[in-house]
């Protein structure tokens, strides 16, 4: 049976088009200046007007915010800054009806420190959940029992005077690591998920689950290689082969697996970082019974967008037939998000961004695998520059001026470019609008037939209604130069899509190994007679 044959009974989520939202920077109803789900249900046109399948919500779940809701306090009801339980509820009812599905993120391999779970943990090694969290006893000199490092900066180990023992923390110290190897606290987790399930929700992206178990015999982690790559924080100089990518994320991933099928047609779609990111994506969404999908972080971090990033990133995921279903899972792709700087600032000069942004969404949405479009991108939104005295991300702060911010991607989203604030807030903005971003306002994109917006909607209507492009097989990927070529194709339709990455003008005599005839479907910044344009994007039925 070829891949083509398969797909014709794909789930509704294979090749999906999925939209993130950031719910601080959505729209704000109540005039605090941060996003709401009031906001969200009210705005859900918009993102339906797009053409994709299914929003992805951020975390909105109870917390202190000392990461901005991915340190979750209780993970069974609304922060109070979003609204209530019955907000979401009309979140789930008003995506329904306009035919969207809704996934929420669920945060595994950590809690807040104000989570009760961590505060009973917390006050004896003796009780019911006094190994819910990662507990060690110091070394005999009184340091931390490893050498693991945490994200954001400094030792993986915070000194607790209660159990006078360490606890981990892969990120803040104000998110203590759960002891996933546990049942109990995967029981615990899975009875979270159930709650959401309840409630209509029809999927879950996994935040960072393979930080979620780390190694027992708290092993050192050995030094990375020096391959030329700056380090800017301690976590870089070392290769994570014990805090986290424990054997163990499997079985519990075949638990979540299990209790999705109650609900039928859940999707399921885990975040996977690190050095065998590959490997892992591919060992947790394996055959029927583990995750349906999985990410990695092949072009949210790239400096540079490459034919041979595209190539090799696709070339990893081939939809190979295995004993159980399909040998690896449905690849997710995401060019940004609210953890990674805006692509058009990371990947094409300023006065390029248009012809860019253009040829950058055709390429999302020709590749192989699900696509997630990051809030704002249907815009053209570029990464806005925020001083360090409104800077609110800890990450940044602590890295600060050697990493491009979280909170530049997590700018409010501009409506309104005559209303006060972009139409976000009648209230000041958690963060700064810049003002090239007012100028890219979706009341204006809305009166230009030509926008990045209605290029958005054009390109997503064209992946829906081409098979090829939304779950036909990848292959037949030619690099000429700048230039990459590839071909999606299922039975009875095969489209090449190709891509001038420069900003310079392509002979088209010099692009040898690439076919050009075929029936135009699309041609973005096409260049003049005898040449491939710069930034230029081509689709060709054959």
């Amino acid at each position: 049976m070829t891949e083509a044959d398969r797909n014709h009974d794909l789930p509704w989520w294979g090749g999906a088009a999925i939209y993130q939202i950031y719910p601080r920077s959505f729209l704000d109803t109540d005039g605090d200046g941060v996003g709401d789900l009031a906001g969200i249900a009210r705005n859900m046109g918009h993102i339906a007007s797009l053409g994709v399948d299914a929003i992805w919500i951020s975390p909105f779940f109870t917390s202190p915010m000392r990461d901005f809701g991915y340190d979750v306090a209780d993970f069974c009801d609304v922060d109070p800054i979003f609204g209530t339980l019955d907000d979401f509820d009309r979140v789930v009812e008003v995506a329904h009806a306009h035919g969207l599905r809704v996934l929420i993120d669920q945060v595994y391999a950590h809690t807040s420190d104000l989570h009760p779970w961590f505060a009973e943990s917390r006050a004896s090694a003796d009780n019911a959940r006094a190994d819910w969290y990662v507990w060690a006893d110091p070394k005999e000199d009184g340091t931390p029992p490893c050498n693991w490092q945490s994200v954001f900066g400094g030792p993986a180990w915070t000194w607790d005077g209660r159990r006078r023992q360490y606890y981990m923390h892969t990120f803040l110290k104000e998110q203590p690591q759960l002891n996933v190897h546990n049942p109990a606290v995967q029981d615990a987790l899975l009875g979270a998920a159930r709650f959401w399930l309840e409630r209509g929700v029809d999927g879950f992206r996994l935040d960072a689950l393979n930080h979620a178990m780390h190694d027992p015999q708290l092993r050192d982690n050995p030094p990375a290689p020096r391959d030329g790559r700056p380090l800017n924080r301690p976590f870089d100089y070392q290769l994570k082969v014990h805090s986290q990518s424990q054997p163990g994320v499997v079985h519990f991933v075949e638990r979540i697996r299990a209790l999705c099928d109650e609900y039928d047609a859940i999707f399921t779609m885990a975040e996977v970082g690190g050095e065998k990111s590959e490997v892992e994506m591919k060992a947790f969404t394996a055959g029927n019974h583990r995750l349906n999908s999985a990410y990695g972080f092949n072009f949210l971090y790239a400096p540079v967008l490459t034919p041979a990033l595209v190539a090799e990133a696709m070339g990893e995921w081939q939809g190979l037939p295995g004993e159980d279903g399909l040998a690896e899972g449905w690849p997710s792709w995401a060019f940004e998000n609210h953890d990674a700087p805006r692509a058009v600032s990371r990947w094409c000069a300023m006065v390029d961004m248009d012809r860019f942004t253009r040829m950058k969404l055709a390429l999302l949405a020709s590749l192989r695998g699900d696509i997630i479009l990051y809030q704002g991108e249907e815009l053209g939104l570029e990464q806005d520059d925020i001083p360090f005295h409104l800077l609110q991300d800890p990450e940044a702060i602590a890295n600060w001026p050697l990493t491009l911010s979280r909170d530049g991607a997590r700018t409010p989203m501009p409506w309104s470019a005559e209303e006060g604030q972009g139409g976000f807030s009648t209230g000041t903005p958690w963060l700064p609008l810049s003002e090239a971003n007012l100028g890219r306002a979706v009341d204006v994109q809305e009166r230009d037939g030509d926008s990045i917006l209605n290029l958005t909607r054009h390109l997503l209507a064209l992946r829906k209604a081409h098979p090829a492009l939304h779950h036909g097989s990848f292959g037949n990927c030619v690099i000429a130069g700048d230039v990459l070529a590839f071909e999606r194709a299922v039975e009875g339709e095969r489209m090449r899509c190709i891509y001038n990455l420069s900003p310079e003008p392509i002979a088209l005599g010099d692009l040898e190994g690439v076919e050009l005839g075929g029936e135009p479907v699309l041609a973005l910044n096409p260049g003049e007679d005898g040449q491939l344009g710069g930034y230029a994007a081509v689709w060709l039925m054959v």
